[in-house]
């Protein structure tokens, strides 16, 4: 963290305890969530100052990557805002980016959802003569294919590759172990990956790990943050993408195609099926005509 951003935060802590006279606990609270802001803008290079509407819908979007509660994220959007609202009232910035920043309607708060054709037009914008292009197409097509979080998909391993089979292993949360199909399409880019992976000079305690970075070694959450981002932004879609998106897409595709949620609860890896039942409420248009077609009391 810089000096300058050490001394806002400084400041900030004592508008809260001042001014706003709240208790040691709630104060830590509120610091420990904009802790997680300054920690993502760090990765970005920028200053806390400089932080656009675009930037914090990104943030967000990370917090939903890494599974955290609607009810949680409502409460770092609710800390973020009072941290710029300070920032405004003592003329450090003009404007107030969380102005527009939307909070989670608790109980039900997921990611867009991309359309087949929008997901073929982001990874079709990869320019495949760069050297890491093969790679991010790679990517793209694993996190679609197999639904995966995006910690699941930077340490993907060779050993967990059984390509011939049609299958993944995937490492879940708390070290859980699920067998994933992949699509053929997804097992090509991953072959022809491998032919620019050979000419990668890889660091020691990587070799196992299937994408690389260009120095060699495993990619970071953030990298595959920025991949997308570029993408997206390339194939002119206005969304909020991240790699969270891409796995809620594939089950809310999955669910159009008639899959069962039993199904769509083991490749996801969720525990309980009530955590694969939230993808329900999100295509009740497409459920209701699924119903009034299907349903024998509606056929004449």
């Amino acid at each position: 963290m810089t000096k300058h951003n050490n001394n806002l935060i400084t400041s900030y802590r004592a508008h809260l305890m001042l001014e706003k006279s709240l208790s040691g606990n709630s104060i830590d609270a509120y610091m420990s969530d904009l802790d997680k802001l300054i920690r993502f803008l760090s990765d970005e290079n920028k200053k806390v100052e400089e932080v656009s509407l675009n930037d914090l819908q990104q943030f967000v979007a990370q917090l939903y990557d890494l599974d955290i509660h609607a009810r949680s994220v409502a409460r770092i959007i609710s800390g973020i805002k009072s941290f710029y609202k300070f920032l405004v009232l003592d003329d450090y910035i003009q404007n107030d980016p969380t102005e527009l920043l939307e909070s989670p309607k608790i109980g039900l708060k997921l990611p867009e959802v991309l359309t087949v054709v929008e997901i073929n037009n982001i990874i079709s914008t990869i320019d495949l003569s760069l050297p890491e292009g093969q790679r991010n197409r790679a990517i793209l097509e694993t996190l679609y294919s197999c639904g995966l979080r995006v910690s699941e998909l930077i340490s993907l391993r060779f050993s967990d590759m059984y390509l011939d089979e049609g299958f993944i292993r995937v490492l879940g949360k708390g070290g859980k172990q699920r067998l994933v199909p992949i699509s053929p399409v997804a097992i090509k880019e991953i072959k022809l990956y491998l032919i620019d992976r050979h000419l990668i000079k890889i660091k020691k305690g990587h070799e196992d790990i299937l994408f690389l970075s260009k120095r060699g070694t495993a990619l970071s959450r953030i990298m595959i943050f920025h991949i997308i981002k570029q993408q997206t932004e390339a194939a002119g879609i206005k969304k909020t993408v991240s790699p969270h998106t891409f796995r809620h897409s594939f089950a809310t595709h999955l669910l159009e195609g008639g899959a069962n949620l039993r199904a769509i609860q083991q490749m996801l890896g969720h525990e309980k099926i009530t955590t694969t039942e939230i993808y329900t409420h999100l295509d009740r248009d497409f459920l209701r005509s699924e119903i009034l077609e299907h349903h024998p009391r509606n056929k004449r």
